[in-house]
Parts: structure tokens; C-alpha cells; sequence
């Protein structure tokens, strides 16, 4: 077999594997075969379906790296999966060039799955992904906001510096934590525009970030304590619980209480009163 016959099958075989609810596109009539159709990986990965299909045929020129790297968040290929497709191409894996923010179909099922536990995805970045219903009292509804107010880094530093929550030490704790697990991100990903952009924002933006940036801390996000007041049931005390995707090097982030203890008490009741809400 070549190169070209190669690509060619793994293509056609990544393509069935995927439904159209997997990558955002809507259910049509009943199709013949499995998976998505070549039209729409072609829609999706930004190039001309004759092209596509010339290369689900083994026929054309060696596809560029900026093609195979439409093609690989089109057909969401695991890491794994996005190396071979480049060197089955004929190009060397290029270095990850910036945290990936598409959430698997799998990952939303998980997310969903949690209640009455408020949880919500982030990239590497810190930009909230997705969230089920229960996080929408403690993050507020992010479907109403614009992309660049759902990064958790803007909404920590956006408090002034001499703002009195700063006097709370934890407050502070998790806001160095942030900014060491951050420079990890920074080094992870040299040069991304959206990482580089961030920091350079907040250092001219945020005393408090700049002093936490200085310090050059480096530390990979871990389990922490929260404490979060609320209205109606008081100081709501909880685990913050990471769960790691490796393919993607996104998070979840689950507020974790003890079922029996007050603040369980309060998610379930949060999460029964957010249903209502929504069946209205």
C-alpha cells in the first residue's frame, strides 16, 4: 500500500465513525450508510468536497499540513490519531499550537450526567467549554455571553487590586494557583496567540497578576477546597474535583459534596429548582 491509499482508508474509516449530532451538524432523513457524509467533512474542515473526495480516493496531490489540520479537528481525531494522520501524510507532526476547545459528544453525556453536581469543562486556557444546568447559579448563564467573558482567569484578575476580597486568603491561594497552573499552560503552548494574548492582557491590565506572574510559580491545577456563600443556603462547602481529559488537555471541574451533608443538601435542591426553571 502507499502513503496515498493509507490516508485514503483511514479517512473513510474516521469519517464513518462519527454522527452528525458528534460535530454540531443536525440530524437529517435515515442515511444509507454510517457516519458522517463527505460533504460534510469537507463543510466542516473548510475545503472543496472534489478535494476531499479525491483524497478518500487515493488520487491528488499530498495534502499541506494546514489541510490535514482542518481535517484533524473535523473528524475530532484523539492525539493518537491526529500524529498518524500526519505522518500517513507525509509531514512531520507539527507541536500543538494552542489548547483545543472542541468537547467530544462523550464528554457532554459525562458533563449532563452529573447532577445534581454543578460542572463545568475548561481548555488549557481556562476558557469554560460547557456546563450543565446545575453550574449555571455558580458561573452564571455563559450562553448569553460573548466568548472572551467565559475565560475564568479574566473573571479572577478583573477585581482590583486593592479590592477587599484579596484580604480572604483564599481568594488568594486560588488565585496563585491559577496563575502557576497558567505559566504551566504558557510553556505548554509557546507562542499561541490566544495564551500569549491573555497574559500580555492581564499584565497590563491587573497589578495583582503581574505580582503572581513575577513570582514564576509553576504548578499543575490540583483538587482544591471551596468555600462559596450563598443566598438562600448559607456557606456552601464543597471539593473542587479536576478530572483530566488527556486527548484533548481539557478539564472537568466538579463541585463535589458528600450526599447527607448541608451543602449536598443544597445541590440537590439548586439543581431541582434550576430544572423548574428551565421547564417553564
Amino acid at each position: 500500500m502507499t502513503e496515498a491509499t493509507d490516508l485514503a482508508a483511514f479517512l473513510r474509516a474516521r469519517r464513518g465513525e462519527l454522527r452528525p449530532r458528534d460535530v454540531g451538524l443536525p440530524e437529517t432523513a435515515r442515511r444509507r450508510t454510517p457516519g458522517l457524509r463527505r460533504q460534510e467533512v469537507a463543510l466542516l474542515a473548510g475545503i472543496s468536497v472534489e478535494y476531499y473526495v479525491r483524497m478518500e480516493q487515493a488520487r491528488g496531490p499530498r495534502p499541506s499540513a494546514q489541510v490535514l489540520g482542518a481535517l484533524a479537528r473535523a473528524l475530532m481525531l484523539t492525539g493518537d490519531e491526529r500524529d498518524y494522520l500526519y505522518r500517513t501524510a507525509g509531514h512531520r507532526t507539527p507541536e500543538t499550537v494552542g489548547p483545543n476547545r472542541v468537547v467530544s459528544s462523550a464528554v457532554r453525556t459525562v458533563l449532563d450526567s452529573m447532577v445534581p453536581l454543578p460542572a463545568y469543562i475548561v481548555d488549557a486556557g481556562y476558557e469554560v467549554l460547557a456546563w450543565n444546568r446545575c453550574a449555571v447559579p455558580f458561573i452564571g448563564d455563559l450562553a448569553t455571553m460573548p466568548g472572551a467573558e467565559r475565560n475564568m482567569v479574566r473573571w479572577i484578575f478583573r477585581q482590583a487590586a486593592d479590592d477587599p476580597r484579596w484580604d480572604d486568603a483564599e481568594t488568594l491561594s486560588f488565585a496563585r494557583s491559577t496563575v502557576a497552573d497558567l505559566r504551566a499552560t504558557y510553556a505548554r503552548y509557546p507562542g499561541n496567540p490566544s495564551v500569549t494574548g491573555l497574559v500580555t492582557e492581564l499584565l497590563g491590565t491587573s497589578p495583582r497578576f503581574a505580582q503572581l506572574w513575577a513570582a514564576q510559580d509553576v504548578a499543575v491545577r490540583r483538587t482544591h477546597r471551596k468555600q462559596v456563600p450563598h443566598p438562600e443556603f448559607g456557606v456552601l462547602d464543597f471539593e473542587c474535583q479536576v478530572l483530566d481529559i488527556p486527548d484533548t488537555d481539557q478539564r472537568i471541574i466538579v463541585y463535589c459534596a458528600a450526599p447527607g451533608t448541608s451543602t449536598g443538601e443544597a445541590f440537590r435542591r439548586i439543581a431541582e429548582a434550576t430544572e423548574r426553571t428551565a421547564a417553564r
